[in-house]
């Protein structure tokens, strides 16, 4: 919040603070003229003196969209040189989604957050917890031929994800294990043994490698959640199936932290009980 100036020191920022826009873009005070459609000897008198008085609106308006800088800046109304439009595309990037087993991206955001804890709801599935034998049922559709070398290469950045500093939150939906235990919907026609592996692979993980990796199932009637990943502190993702939405400012990843506990307080089967759980899905095959 920026503090509450006389029309003295108002201008005197903004002489300050447009001789700083100026220095910094290298552009003369003649161009600066030009672009805004003045003389130059009215850009020398925004520039000098030591009044109170302010240029219009349009000039101003003129002079941050010619300098690069928001007019809130020039004012002394933001801190923050950058326009809204910059400062959108700071907290808010987009990119691209491999359909591939832990893609570059996912590998690098993980290695940043390195000893935050991770909080994720999957699209299905974690990655990082299936056998070899289920990951090739899943990929072999997209990766072909070269499944088994995808998951040979994808076997040390997962390895690495389980050993890494960090401690794992990750909320499931409870419709999701259900499915996949009756091999329903998406699940449908995987073999039995490579469900019955499946589910004795999570039993073992969430048995040694608890508290830091705690795994929870919520009632999608009750709570739904879109799929998405919390980088501790550092930024918030949402899964859009082509599309990766990477939210960094504070506010957002609050936002999503708070929804992803919410998942974790209200869960249908938490994360002491998941394992007995598991046991009696695997029971079912």
């Amino acid at each position: 919040m920026t503090k509450k100036l006389d029309k003295l020191t108002r201008a005197a920022q903004f002489r300050a603070r447009l001789a700083q826009a100026l220095a910094s873009t290298g552009m003369s005070q003649a161009e600066l003229a030009r672009r805004i459609a003045v003389d130059r000897s009215t850009v020398s008198q925004l520039l000098g003196g030591d009044g109170a008085r302010l240029p219009n609106a349009q000039v101003v308006g003129e002079c941050a969209t010619a300098l690069g800088v928001s007019a809130d800046w020039l004012l002394s109304l933001s801190d923050r040189p950058e326009t809204a439009a910059d400062l959108l595309a700071t907290s808010m990037t987009l990119t691209a989604a491999e359909r591939a087993l832990v893609d570059e991206q996912i590998f690098a955001w993980h290695r940043e957050a390195e000893g935050y804890k991770i909080r994720h709801v999957p699209a299905a599935l974690p990655d990082m917890l299936k056998t070899d034998a289920m990951l090739q049922w899943e990929y072999s559709p997209h990766l072909g031929r070269s499944t088994v070398q995808a998951i040979r290469a994808s076997n040390a950045r997962l390895d690495w994800m389980r050993g890494a500093r960090s401690d794992y939150e990750i909320a499931m939906p409870m419709h999701e294990i259900e499915s996949f235990a009756r091999a329903e919907g998406y699940y449908r026609n995987i073999p039995a043994e490579i469900r019955e592996a499946q589910l004795t692979r999570l039993v073992e993980l969430t048995t040694n490698l608890f508290p830091r990796l705690r795994l929870f199932f919520f009632d999608a009637r009750r709570l739904y959640s879109a799929p998405i990943t919390v980088f501790g502190p550092l930024m918030a993702v949402l899964y859009a199936g082509r599309n990766y939405i990477a939210f960094r400012d504070s506010a957002r990843v609050a936002a999503l932290t708070e929804h992803f506990d919410q998942l974790v307080r209200e869960a249908r089967i938490s994360d002491r009980e998941v394992t007995a759980y598991l046991v009696g899905l695997r029971r079912t095959i």
